[in-house]
């Protein structure tokens, strides 16, 4: 699955020790998609990953990200984790040439509803 848009918020970074005894640590990113209506997804990135992508607040970004969901006592958590970044470029330039897709319909495709 891919996301694009504006990395606007980074939140600290978290770690510990799995039950395995194993380290792990995990940096989210609260990316903002454009279009008319904007929407923030918190995206993680994962152990060696945030040194290797890096992302800064203010960055122009497409990634390519695995959504998974976990149940745990009763309640669901769902996680956004991103595995490749492409940098667009910085600031308003880099959204500006993001075109609008429609992602409803198939190329040719027309509502058939009657209203």
């Amino acid at each position: 699955m891919e996301l694009s848009g504006k990395v606007i918020q980074k939140l600290p970074e978290v770690g510990g020790n799995s039950k395995n005894g194993n380290a792990w640590r995990k940096q989210e990113f609260i990316l903002e998609t454009p279009g008319q209506y904007p929407k923030k997804v918190c995206v993680a990135l994962w152990g060696d990953k945030i040194e290797q992508f890096g992302l800064q607040v203010g960055e122009q970004v497409s990634l390519s990200v695995d959504v998974e969901s976990r149940e745990y006592n009763g309640r669901w958590y769902t996680e956004v984790k991103a595995y490749r970044v492409e940098r667009n470029g910085t600031g308003s330039a880099g959204a500006a040439s993001t075109p609008e897709v429609d992602t409803f319909h198939a190329d040719g495709e027309e509502d058939q509803l009657p209203f």
